[in-house]
């Protein structure tokens, strides 16, 4: 039974990384000129809709982050590393958590998208009733910050090393997973950190205005250029294609 369900933990970690290969390539493609739009989740969920058998590419999409879902609430409630009940293992537990819900909701999105339903709107209809109470969007600003801080942590302190089992790895494949993971850190903790600013102006300004990866995008296209948003957005995708050769490699400590 440990096997199946690390082999779903594997799965959904690799699903994971397929939504940011997308996010990544498409944004990417529409900052170089190349077609493409500046994406997020929803955007890389409609992408796959439109597909040669869309539905059917959506439901195993959203097996997969429901996948995901089970491994980091798995890691929450079960602390497979003993992670422990200090204030730091709390808080590390709690995001987890959080990070489930996430990408639960965000496979509930995919099921409703194969039901008929449409994805657009409900998230950003969300943190626009959110929006209306500043206190609570501050809060939201300050966990993303924290969520920014975190990720340029993984990229410069190594820390990604012990999510990833480099044994059966040859030495120049090791340097490339290292590289993947240090722009792709970066890249997240920049996007993330964008959209922290994003949502304290919001908040500040008594706005409606929703905040996602799309317009983190859409600032870093206004303010820095094409090139600068170009550049970030292959960072995405070097950090799909981490979370993919994670999901082959990672030590998932699942009974």
């Amino acid at each position: 039974m440990g096997n199946k369900k690390q082999n779903f933990a594997r799965f959904g970690v690799a699903t994971k990384g397929w939504v940011y290969f997308l996010i990544g390539g498409l944004t990417a493609f529409s900052a170089f000129g190349l077609g493409g739009e500046k994406s997020g989740s929803s955007n890389a969920l409609d992408f796959i809709s439109q597909q040669a058998f869309g539905k059917i590419l959506l439901v195993i999409t959203a097996i997969g982050l429901i996948g995901y879902m089970f491994w980091r609430w798995y890691q929450s409630f079960a602390d497979p590393k003993n992670t422990g009940t200090d204030y730091k293992a709390i808080v590390k537990r709690v995001s987890y958590f959080i990070s489930g819900a996430f990408y639960g909701l965000l496979a509930f999105s995919a099921i409703k998208q194969v039901l008929g339903s449409s994805s657009e709107g409900g998230g950003n209809s969300f943190f626009m009733k959110m929006l209306d109470y500043k206190v609570v969007a501050i809060i939201i600003g300050l966990a993303l910050l924290g969520k920014s801080i975190y990720e340029f942590y993984q990229a410069y302190s190594g820390k990604f090393r012990e999510e990833v089992d480099e044994a059966d790895l040859s030495e120049k494949a090791k340097k490339l997973v290292v590289s993947a993971a240090k722009v792709g850190f970066t890249a997240r903790g920049i996007v993330v950190g964008i959209m922290a600013f994003l949502m304290f102006r919001a908040a500040f300004s008594a706005s409606a205005e929703t905040v996602d990866k799309t317009q983190a995008f859409g600032f870093l296209q206004n303010e820095f250029g094409s090139v600068i948003l170009g550049v970030i957005a292959t960072g995405l995708i070097a950090y799909g294609a981490f979370m993919l050769i994670k999901a082959k490699y990672s030590s998932l400590s699942i009974n």
